[in-house]
This record gives C-alpha cells, structure tokens and sequence, in this order.
C-alpha cells in the first residue's frame, strides 16, 4: 500500500511540474547529440541550433549572471512584437524624457524633448547598444520603464526563461537584473525565429543619425571577422564582464553562441568564433527527405464530407544531423485508411517518422486542414433529398 501511494504522490509531482511550464516555453536539449567538453574563457556559454533548439554545448549554462546589454535582445523582442500587432510603426516619433537622457554607458547622447522615429532608435540600439534609446524605446512601448520590465518579466516566463529577472531595459548593473546563457540563448532564437527582419539592424556595420552628424559603428566586431554572422548583441559592464549573444548562418543551418562573463572583448569574440567553428565543422542542416508518398486527403467516415485536406506544415525544410551521415535518412508517414467522422480543422490524423538507418530521429504531425462535421439523421435526410433533387 505504502509503495502505491508512494508513486501516486510521485506521478502527481510529475504531472503537476508539466503543467506548471508555460503553454508558449521553449525548450532547449542536448537531444541525441554527445557534448564536447572543451573550455572557452568565460564563465558561462551555450551553442544551439535554431531551428531546433538543439543543444551542441554548454558549460554552466544555467548560473545567473548579470548580461549587460544583451537584456536589449528582449527590449528588441518585445518592440518587435508591438511593430508586428499594430501597436507602432517604424515612422512614429519617440520622444526623449529625463529618464532616458540620464542613462550611463553606451549612448548616442540623447537630448530631453528631442524625437527620433522609432526605426532610428532601433538602428541606436542594435549598432550602438545604446542605452538611452533603450530606455526611450521602452518607455514608449511601455510607458515607463518599471513598466516595460514587467512586460519583460512576462515574455521570459512565457518563453521559459526561468531563471531570468529584469529590472531594466538596457542592461546596466542593478542588483536582482540576472539571466543565465541558456536564457539568453531562448530569446535570442525567439527573435531570430519570429522576428527575423531585425537582422536588417543587427547587421548594419555603419550609419549615422542626425543627418551625419552622429556617427554609429556596430559593437559586434564578427560582422567583419566571421563568414555568415547576422547577429545579434553585445553587452560589457563592470558586473557582467564582457558578453555576446552571437549568430550565424551557413549552408541553411543557423547557430546561436552565447558567451557570458569573459575577461576580455578579446575572449569574447575568440570564444564565439570557437562555438560557432564547432559547429559548423560538425553538424549540416539536411533537407527533409522525401516522403514515397504524400496524399493531399484522407477519407472521412460518417460525415457529409468525402475527405479531409491535409496539413504538413509542421514537417520543417531541413533537419540538423552529423555532417556527412545525410545518405542514411528516411522518412516514413502514418495514416490511418480512413477517419471516422467527427473530424476537427488542426486534429492530428497522422505523423511523419524521420529516420537515420533505424534510429528514430524526430516525428512531426500530420494535421486536418478542416472539418468534417458528424452526419446526423436530419443531415442525412437533407442530403438524400439534394441527391433526388439532383436525379
């Protein structure tokens, strides 16, 4: 009896910690991948993949730590996010308050009362980490600063980023404002991933503002050092160290380098490069092979509906794999011959088996792409009287 009860209480647990993770989380895993154990300088790292948010390396990947301006990544997100809700456009003036002409740091020495639009302040903020356009980006979006914090909060658990928590939208020191590489490395890919025009920013290596006379030159020196970086930003204070959250793209595939608390800009970009390398030299991003067969339908049973259409939009274009192992891939689909009515648009009727040789790599849904509605007797009755009508 004791034994029973026991692992009833232990399978609550379990369940109950599912269901506390956020509906939208992110996950990140090591997967089938081995991790390598060399060292790069600085007290926290992480490598993924960002289609699949599959992890190649980490090391101390979940010590808080401040970030620096690598906290504008989520300023960055959610500004993204309002631009694509209508909420703002890229024309709108930003205004400048107090708050924002005090912040220390990196800056392009905004005025109180001066406007720029809100793309300006994006071009500040991606090229020159500047902090007082952060804030008067935040306090736009926001309100306030506090305000917009809060707005932070909410996305990082949305995201799963537990062990991230921001007091401000810069990045400057302030005790309680921590995140970890695995957190950073989450919003990094979410704005990669969702918002993917901010590379339009991220990778400008020089502009100007005020008609020319303030000059911008991007922090993230690998934009001129590595092949395929597009992003993302860079973060340096006295409590953080030096920081990058770095991305690059090659032959399709797309890796994300977080590197925090190195000792020097030096050791930043020399352990970017070193992840990045790492993974470039090892894994490809494959095509997605080819079904042997693909039907656009599926019969439908009991339903006034012949068939239902088919939705493969959750089989991705590539999927990550050891270079050179491509040859051996597969892929096998799961159907049943026939549904039984009702059928619902988004239910899952089937599932795509992605294979290396016979090991099992990913499985992806197939979904309904409508409705088939149960036939009821009236139905049945209407649609005998279309068909006579019909004759």
């Amino acid at each position: 009896m004791f034994k029973k009860r026991a692992f009833a209480l232990a399978l609550c647990l379990v369940l109950a910690a599912a269901l506390c993770l956020p509906a939208g989380a992110e996950e990140l895993t090591a997967g089938r991948f081995a991790l390598p154990d060399f060292d790069v300088p600085c007290k926290g790292a992480i490598l993924i993949e960002q289609n699949s948010g599959t992890v190649l390396y980490e090391k101390q990947p979940d010590q808080q730590m401040p970030i620096a301006s690598i906290t504008k990544v989520m300023t960055l997100l959610l500004t993204m996010e309002a631009l694509d809700s209508g909420k703002v456009t890229l024309q709108d003036t930003v205004p400048v308050s107090e708050h924002a002409y005090n912040m220390g740091g990196s800056q392009i020495w905004l005025e109180p009362g001066e406007t720029f639009t809100l793309d300006e302040m994006l071009k500040a903020i991606c090229v020159s980490s500047a902090n007082d356009a952060a804030v008067a980006v935040a306090e736009f979006i926001g309100g306030s600063e506090p305000a917009f914090a809060e707005l932070m909060n909410q996305k990082a658990a949305e995201l799963g980023m537990a062990n991230t928590h921001f007091k401000n939208a810069c990045g400057l020191d302030e005790e309680g404002h921590l995140s970890t590489a695995r957190d950073v490395a989450i919003m990094s890919r979410e704005i990669l991933t969702h918002h993917p025009s901010i590379t339009h920013y991220t990778t400008i290596w020089m502009d100007t503002l005020r008609g020319g006379e303030t000059q911008l030159l991007n922090t993230n020196k690998l934009l001129k050092r590595y092949n395929g970086v597009n992003g993302l930003k860079t973060g340096t204070t006295s409590g953080a160290g030096v920081c990058i959250s770095a991305s690059a793209t090659r032959d399709g595939l797309t890796l994300i380098a977080v590197v925090l608390g190195s000792p020097s800009s030096a050791d930043r970009f020399h352990s970017a490069t070193t992840l990045l390398d790492y993974g470039f030299a090892n894994y490809a991003a494959a095509p997605l092979p080819t079904l042997p067969e693909r039907p656009l339908a599926l019969a439908v049973k009991g339903s006034a509906e012949d068939s239902v259409p088919l939705d493969y939009a959750a089989l991705p274009e590539t999927i990550l794999i050891e270079k050179g192992t491509a040859s051996a891939l597969r892929a096998e689909l799961t159907l049943s011959e026939a549904l039984e009515a009702p059928v619902e648009k988004g239910q899952t009727v089937g599932k795509v088996s992605i294979f290396q040789d016979d090991t099992l790599l990913n499985e992806y849904e197939v979904k309904a792409a409508a409705d088939a509605p149960l036939l009821t007797f009236g139905g049945a009755l209407e649609l005998l009287w279309q068909c006579l009508l019909g004759a």
